[in-house]
């Protein structure tokens, strides 16, 4: 077994072996991407979900607050009621009084009954007018709520379509990457993993940039760079261990993966 992985590294050059990594880890990075754009879309969604909840529960307790100013209304009503009842049978008993005491007594419930009235018809203002500012705010909310709703089902659409195109793209891409991996020996591929793992970004294998690392920008000497032209052996950066591949690897692989 050992004897046939070695004749097939020898086998791969290192400008194979380079071409390779560069294109997994292009492959990598989009798969990345689908990743994250199916990671945020999910969130955006639960955020909307919990604030339509939060909506819903805010004008139910809206309608609740709005029954109960209204069975307010209804107990003042019956209090006028009442009141003008008893202002009816206090004028009638008035017009047959024996005396002035008995008067005197009916005229001041007259006079308390009539400000009972008053009082109840004050109150009844005062929670018309809450109910007015209240129907106001259900109103905005429920124009909120809608815009919800509709953001909501924009997203959930959205989130549904990515998901059916990446789901086919990422297949596709992870096919390619099973493609490429058998270029790839075991000690490389499992120093690229380890590294795209405490990578920025992801990113294991980068190209040259400026004569700097295209991962952490540093210099890489003149002797290095021509190193890395030639396609002689791997060449990591000396500051954060990245696979370095120069401008002919870039275009090899960006035009394969046209």
């Amino acid at each position: 077994m050992a004897k046939t992985k070695v004749t097939k590294d020898e086998e791969v050059s290192v400008e194979q072996k380079l071409i390779a990594l560069y294109t997994l880890q292009q492959i990598d990075s989009q798969v990345d991407k689908i990743k994250i754009i199916r990671g945020e879309l999910p969130l955006e969604v639960e955020d909307l979900e919990d604030e339509i909840a939060g909506l819903q529960t805010r004008i139910t307790n809206f309608h609740k607050q709005e029954e109960e100013y209204n069975n307010l209304i209804l107990g003042q009503k019956g209090v006028m009621k009442d009141s003008e009842a008893l202002l009816v049978k206090y004028k009638d008993q008035q017009m047959n009084v024996r005396n002035n005491r008995e008067y005197d007594s009916l005229t001041k419930e007259l006079e308390f009954q009539t400000l009972e009235i008053e009082l109840a018809e004050k109150k009844i203002k005062e929670v018309v007018y809450k109910i007015e500012l209240l129907k106001a705010e259900i109103e905005k909310s429920e124009e909120k709520l809608n815009d919800k709703n509709l953001d909501l089902e924009s997203k959930n659409k959205e989130l549904s379509d990515i998901v059916k195109e990446t789901v086919l793209e990422e297949d596709k891409l992870i096919e390619k990457s099973a493609k490429n991996e058998k270029f790839i020996e075991d000690r490389l591929l499992t120093a690229y993993k380890r590294i795209r793992v405490n990578a920025r970004n992801g990113l294991a294998v980068v190209q040259i940039e400026r004569d700097a690392c295209g991962g952490c920008f540093n210099k890489i000497p003149p002797q290095h760079q021509l190193d890395i032209r030639v396609h002689k052996k791997i060449i990591v950066c000396d500051y954060c261990g990245r696979i370095l591949v120069d401008n002919e690897v870039a275009e090899i692989v960006a035009e394969s993966m046209k």
